[in-house]
């Protein structure tokens, strides 16, 4: 999850100045593989449409970005559950993007509602999927189905049967040469491709063990309104329920995660772990734990210890590090460091003019649209979105959890099928509380 902080200054990234810093990312790192017969749109500068599908602080940053991107697109759709919300967006879109014919979302291509999705994505040639991930892979099915280029944010699911729906859907995009890029912005951060291009050239060894964190205080609580029912309040608060946000392990820690994979080359094939709730225990914090340890065993043999907290006045550390047999890497925001184990400096890399990787995404994206290429994202989301669920499973149960296993589960948090008269998926008791899983006790397959 991005923070305000993040927000503000991923704003300020426009197409133009963005373009002055460019060279470590265009210049081959992430360009697409584009055969002779797929050229044939290099030169084509048609007006792109673009389309919103969740229209809360993600979503705007994203469609400012994704305008900033491309000389030639125009924002055409939005679609939110909440009226208040897209109106909101819509309002900070077009005083970031200032006078400009880019913005041109009529009355009638505005969509409030569960179906307003699908009437959005058919009105746009590339989609932005940024509601919460519960609902990310029927949109993305959908989208995918409708031929359209997608970014979605991460994570793409939040239970495993729509794990599986993305991958079937990825495995479609890539063969129907759709562009799909997911916001693990790390794999298009010139400091995180510095580091990777040392890994590839044996830097430090096989890598064998490593550590990666997301601490923090926590994220914002949106207090229960008069008059709001269980489902209202449920989505409008969504970080605290599973059905739609997966637990912060699962929103925040997968970025984490996600780099010990792409570093380490593989998924993990088990975890296990332990959590729970010591300091957000009231009403307003739902179901999800405050703090989650857990150990990702990977087929070559390497453990990797995953670490995330939602604690104020605690220590806050965002950062990955990893020991090779011949030396170690520590990763955190714009800054690379590389030592052998005698502590001498093998590589370095202070980034702090880097471009924005939230904005590169967006110019990847629209640059291999346009070139005919395939940027082929979703896979790579759908695993990384496992690995974290398999963490999940790991601190819910207090088991160990095998991949291979876990990947048959059925256990579906997020219902295919909601109007505003359903009953909310999870329901408190007589006295406002909802269940809180327990190790031993609560069944995750």
């Amino acid at each position: 999850m991005k923070n305000n902080t993040d927000y503000d200054r991923n704003l300020k990234n426009t197409r133009r100045n963005f373009c002055k810093n460019t060279a470590l990312v265009t210049g081959g790192l992430l360009l697409p593989t584009t055969s002779i017969n797929a050229m044939y749109n290099i030169f084509d500068n048609k007006k792109l449409k673009l389309a919103v599908v969740g229209c809360g602080g993600r979503g705007t940053g994203a469609a400012i970005q994704a305008l900033n991107a491309d000389d030639n697109i125009e924002l055409v759709a939005m679609a939110d559950a909440f009226r208040d919300r897209l109106d909101g967006s819509l309002s900070n879109i077009l005083k970031e993007m200032g006078e400009t014919k880019k913005v041109n979302v009529p009355e009638a291509n505005r969509f409030v509602g569960f179906e307003g999705a699908k009437k959005a994505i058919d009105l746009a040639d590339v989609v932005i999927l940024a509601t919460p991930p519960g609902f990310r892979p029927q949109h993305f099915e959908y989208a995918v189905n409708a031929g359209k280029h997608i970014f979605m944010e991460k994570p793409v699911a939040t239970d495993v049967p729509g794990v599986r729906r993305v991958l079937a859907a990825a495995k479609k995009a890539k063969e129907n040469k759709l562009n799909v890029v997911v916001g693990l912005q790390r794999h298009y951060q010139d400091s995180y491709l510095a580091a990777m291009e040392q890994l590839k050239q044996n830097k430090i060894g096989k890598i064998v063990s490593g550590q990666v964190y997301w601490n923090s205080g926590g994220v914002w609580v949106r207090e229960r309104q008069p008059n709001q029912t269980e489902l209202e309040y449920q989505m409008r608060n969504w970080y605290y329920f599973n059905w739609l946000c997966g637990d912060h392990i699962l929103e925040q820690h997968i970025h984490n995660i996600d780099v010990a994979n792409w570093f380490i080359g593989e998924y993990p094939v088990s975890a296990q772990g332990m959590g729970g709730r010591e300091v957000r225990t009231g009403k307003d914090h739902g179901e999800i734990f405050d703090h989650h340890f857990v150990e990702f065993t990977y087929p070559s043999g390497a453990v990797v210890a995953g670490q995330c907290r939602h604690q104020p006045d605690t220590m806050n550390r965002v950062a990955e590090f990893f020991q090779g047999t011949n030396g170690t890497v520590s990763t955190s925001g714009d800054e690379v460091s590389m030592k052998d184990w005698s502590g001498n400096n093998l590589f370095e890399h202070r980034g702090k003019d880097d471009p924005n990787p939230y904005q590169v995404e967006h110019i990847k994206l629209f640059e291999s649209i346009r070139n005919g290429g395939v940027l082929a994202d979703a896979e790579n989301g759908a695993k990384s979105t496992m690995s974290a669920i398999l963490g999940r499973m790991a601190t819910y149960s207090g088991k160990v959890i095998k991949w291979d296993e876990a990947m048959q589960s059925d256990l579906k948090l997020a219902p295919d099928e909601l109007s505003w008269d359903s009953p909310a998926p999870v329901q408190p008791n007589a006295d406002g509380f909802y269940t809180i899983p327990t190790p031993g006790k609560t069944l995750v397959m």
